[in-house]
């Protein structure tokens, strides 16, 4: 018999239905992660600085309407749309889920 969270886990295809989806988006992403961080957290562990992170849809609509070419760090602006889209989303699942700390989460770095 499985159980709830065993079948919870068989379906939430994160490797084959996300990964391997979009596997160089991913990478850019994870690209798109160093660089924010290397940019405004210079020397220190990739992480996600929520203080310096909180205008995600204006931002993301800024890199959204200059879709389709890259930005001045090199880096495209569609990456951008796509690591403020998830950073958004990420924000959302944790208020509906009434996460207390930032603290509790793993970290990952800013886009700029």
């Amino acid at each position: 018999m499985i159980t709830k969270e065993a079948q919870e886990r068989k379906d939430t295809p994160v490797f084959s239905g996300v990964l391997m989806y979009f596997p160089d988006a991913i990478k850019a992403v994870a690209q798109c992660s160093k660089a924010g961080n290397d940019q405004h957290n210079p020397g220190t562990p990739l992480h996600w600085d929520r203080s310096k992170s909180g205008d995600e849809l204006d931002a993301l609509t800024r890199h959204l309407m200059d879709a389709g070419t890259i930005d001045t760090d090199g880096i495209r602006h569609s990456t951008k749309v796509a690591w403020r889209a998830l950073a958004n989303l990420q924000k959302e699942i944790e208020k509906s889920q009434h996460v207390d700390s930032p603290s509790q989460l793993p970290q990952t770095s800013t886009a700029s």
